[in-house]
């Protein structure tokens, strides 16, 4: 609910803010030690992103909720931004966006974890789970760059807005696509923030999904197997739906004015 929300919010506030707050039973301020508040800034950041990969990566209407409170969090705490986007980029580069090459020398093991995967005792996990971490991180870093804190003074302006999801857009384009993981992470942005970048962008904006159609779906095409085509055909069909209704809906879970009241 709303008011949840907003006791959420008002916790972390409180405690970045040097006041004393409650927490699992105990009084906790980050001026209680000389590093407090970094050390509490870095977990924070940590703790935004891990829920990019676990929380939104089950539950997809779980990016709006967890992202309003960490855009709020970044506006009012900037340090927590520039932190949250270092920990989002060393587990998921491709929301950077950038796709590691494999330089002459480096164990295949260290390469799959600059890929984003996960390694451990020599076991690499799965695309399927390894697809779906990458699409909720990216969902998450779609849903903040469009939400802001209702609460707050709203002085300037967002303090990552849309600009950067129209910049991350451009340069996936012009990157070479990669099989499997292009198209879930396209899929997943435009789910996410493409009714906001459409009516921010207009006109450009159904340029760019007409080059995506046209110029880059075969593009990635070429790149994928038939057995890895899953993700690039449920995007082209997200796509085809949106060019022939002139809209990209709202997205499943994004919070209404109601919410806040609830």
């Amino acid at each position: 609910a709303g008011s949840q929300l907003r006791e959420i919010f008002d916790k972390i506030n409180n405690l970045l803010s040097g006041k004393t707050v409650q927490s699992g039973g105990r009084s906790v301020s980050v001026t209680q030690h000389p590093q407090g508040l970094d050390f509490v800034y870095y977990k924070l950041a940590e703790k935004f992103v891990k829920q990019g990969e676990e929380e939104v990566a089950s539950h997809r209407d779980a990016a709006f909720t967890i992202a309003v409170v960490a855009s709020g969090i970044w506006e009012m705490h900037p340090r927590v931004g520039d932190l949250f986007l270092a920990h989002l980029h060393k587990k998921c580069p491709y929301a950077v966006p950038f796709y590691p090459a494999l330089k002459e020398g480096t164990p295949m093991e260290e390469y799959q974890r600059m890929l984003g995967y996960e390694v451990k005792d020599s076991k690499v996990e799965e695309q399927d789970h390894f697809l779906k971490r990458m699409s909720g991180l990216i969902r998450l870093y779609a849903a903040i760059i469009q939400l802001r804190w209702p609460y707050g003074n709203k002085q300037g302006p967002h303090p990552h807005g849309l600009q950067y999801g129209w910049r991350w857009l451009a340069q996936m384009l012009n990157m070479e696509p990669l099989a499997d993981v292009t198209a879930t992470l396209l899929y997943g942005f435009l789910e996410v923030c493409g009714n906001a970048l459409m009516k921010q962008y207009q006109a450009q904006f159904w340029k760019i999904l007409l080059l995506i159609r046209d110029d880059y779906c075969p593009r990635m095409e070429a790149v994928t197997s038939s057995v890895q085509m899953g993700s690039l055909t449920r995007f082209k069909q997200f796509l085809e739906k949106c060019l022939q209704q002139k809209e990209i809906p709202l997205p499943k879970g994004a919070l209404q004015s109601s919410f806040w009241r609830s």
